[in-house]
């Protein structure tokens, strides 16, 4: 697996954590779908301006570089949804085939994800600098850092503090 797949598989379990958590919490189960959403865009937004900062985007790559990470973006979440869906269909009663099958799946679901990093790797450094696209990959991995640090000290939720309470 490569460390840019595991950076979104991170962001996307600290982005919900993130949105279900409060909502969770201050609803008393896991509704708000409002919420959820205001949440996703704050963190989507936090995102931006560390990226953007971290990767010092001028005005005029910012305008280049946005929509093409935004489309790689998507493109990447859709591919971890499939993986997410395929993980979670193992079953008991699922024949050796048909584990099988879905192992087959997945590790081409895997393979379509780095593909995907290698193909937008190269749309990147049409855009921004060899090193600004290190920098992006290198800030994705601080941001998810970040957010799941602050996720995990939000006090009175599974996995708060750090155990030395």
């Amino acid at each position: 697996m490569s460390v840019f797949s595991s950076v979104f598989r991170w962001l996307s379990l600290a982005a919900l954590l993130l949105t279900l958590v409060p909502a969770a919490q201050a609803q008393g189960g896991l509704g708000g779908g409002g919420r959820r959403g205001q949440r996703l865009g704050q963190l989507e937004n936090a995102k931006i301006a560390f990226i953007t900062n971290r990767v010092s985007l001028t005005q005029d790559q910012a305008q280049k570089f946005w929509p093409l990470y935004n489309e790689f973006s998507a493109r990447r979440r859709e591919l971890n949804r499939s993986g997410r869906l395929l993980r979670r269909d193992i079953t008991e009663g699922m024949t050796d085939q048909q584990l099988r099958d879905n192992f087959t799946q997945s590790f081409n679901t895997r393979q379509q994800e780095l593909n995907l990093e290698k193909e937008y790797f190269e749309k990147f450094q049409k855009v921004i600098s060899l090193r600004q696209v290190a920098q992006l990959f290198q800030a994705e991995r601080d941001f998810t850092k970040e957010v799941i640090k602050r996720v995990a000290n939000v006090p009175g939720q599974v996995g708060a503090g750090n155990g030395n309470d």
